[in-house]
């Protein structure tokens, strides 16, 4: 087994019959679980049990699914690789020595190591989209507010999204038809625009003859010339098997990380207010005054990572530079938007390497952050855009996987899932 894909191993037995009867799942751990620590890999949460069970926990247990721990995770979520956990990295099972990819890495190698059939993940701006591209397992990123993020312990609220990952595209429908639908305690959610008596795992058929595929070719510039050799050899599997592509343009992306950094630190510096020490999290044992009890709870109980966000979020939204930088990441984001929709008018599908590299290895990134946020480059912008996306196994460069991204429209999982299937 690869070392420390799970924080808690413990098993959380399902309803005996439903779609999901006997099928084992990991979920990450800042997804809530009844009774079961859930610590967003944070030292800071380090022995928090939540009283309830998040939405898609309570929906895996009615449909008969078998939890068999909470998987590893970069600390609430902040990082590309995993190891930012309080409890240690995980190795990649598909290529020993390197990292599965962040924050969703556990749940990423918990199927790739067969340690779990099926997993959950979130994505707030490639999450789980990366780890399953640096794993070699399929992993679905859906439209935001087609599943209840109730449960989900915050990060960056309007990015992210709770996904599935499997070994195959079916396996992962699968879950998503299980997860996905409207729920009262979360208003931004709304039901599935499936068909009655259909499904997505339905949709897995792997017809793609006249699919129109996009390549934005702003996602492809400064990639690694083996991810990019991969990438186009599995376009070319597509076309082989009746799509055909063409070239489109994003310009926009070129602003999309920095637009999303600003946004996603500064959800993150007001979410993370609430880990003080009285409220959530660690006490800091200290018995002067609030403010320096506070400061202490909060430095010995968040990774360097975490604060660093902090900072930054709060700088952003701070007195004078609040127009200066949220309100400019926000325009930025309607332009991501826009750019999307020009796109998709032209495509059914867009394309490109989920990630630019292939993955790093263990050590190699964690002295260089800025390094880490620009590896986000081709996923961020979906997040911007609230759009579904599918990373999918494309092949392998120097033995290293890479994936392949799809991006369809709002609520356009059933053509991305149709698209993908015919590769994995």
């Amino acid at each position: 087994m690869s070392e420390n894909i799970f924080i808690t191993e413990a098993r959380i037995e399902g309803d005996d019959d439903g779609p999901l009867a006997g099928t084992t799942v990991a979920v990450k751990d800042n997804i809530s679980t009844e009774g079961l620590r859930t610590t967003c890999g944070s030292r800071m949460l380090e022995d928090y049990v939540p009283p309830y069970d998040a939405t898609v926990v309570s929906r895996l247990k009615d449909a008969g699914a078998t939890i068999v721990g909470k998987a590893n995770m970069d600390e609430f979520g902040m990082g590309t690789t995993t190891e930012t956990s309080h409890f240690g990295a995980t190795d990649n099972p598909a290529a020993p020595g390197h990292v599965p990819g962040g924050s969703s890495g556990g749940s990423a190698a918990a199927v790739a190591a067969g340690e779990a059939d099926l997993a959950l993940g979130s994505d707030t701006g490639g999450s789980v989209r990366c780890p399953a591209a640096f794993c070699g397992v399929v992993g679905i990123k859906p439209t935001y507010g087609l599943v209840s993020r109730y449960g989900l312990v915050a990060y960056g609220n309007s990015l992210e999204q709770i996904g599935p990952f499997g070994e195959t595209v079916e396996d992962a429908a699968e879950l998503l038809d299980v997860i996905a639908g409207s729920d009262e305690r979360d208003a931004t959610t709304r039901e599935t625009p499936l068909e009655d008596d259909t499904s997505y795992a339905d949709a897995a058929t792997g017809d793609v003859d006249g699919l129109r595929i996009g390549v934005p070719t702003e996602l492809l510039e400064g990639a690694d010339e083996g991810v990019v050799e991969t990438f186009w050899d599995a376009l070319g599997e597509l076309e082989d098997r009746g799509a055909e592509y063409h070239e489109v343009s994003l310009p926009s992306v070129e602003h999309a990380v920095e637009a999303y950094y600003v946004i996603a630190m500064s959800e993150a510096s007001s979410n993370l207010a609430r880990f003080d020490g009285v409220r959530y999290g660690r006490s800091g044992g200290y018995e002067g005054n609030w403010n320096e009890a506070f400061a202490k709870a909060r430095e010995e109980g968040f990774g360097d990572e975490v604060k660093r966000r902090i900072l930054l979020g709060t700088y952003a939204l701070s007195a004078g530079y609040h127009d200066k930088y949220y309100k400019k990441a926000q325009d930025a984001r309607a332009w991501v938007k826009q750019d999307f929709d020009d796109a998709l008018s032209e495509a059914d599908v867009l394309a490109s390497p989920t990630m630019p590299v292939p993955p790093f290895e263990l050590g190699e990134s964690l002295d260089d952050p800025l390094q880490l946020y620009l590896a986000d480059a081709n996923t961020v912008p979906v997040n911007l855009a609230d759009l579904p996306a599918i990373s999918i196994p494309a092949g392998e460069t120097d033995g290293l996987p890479v994936g392949l991204q799809l991006i369809g429209p709002a609520f356009g999982e059933e053509q991305l899932i149709r698209a993908a299937s015919a590769l994995a």
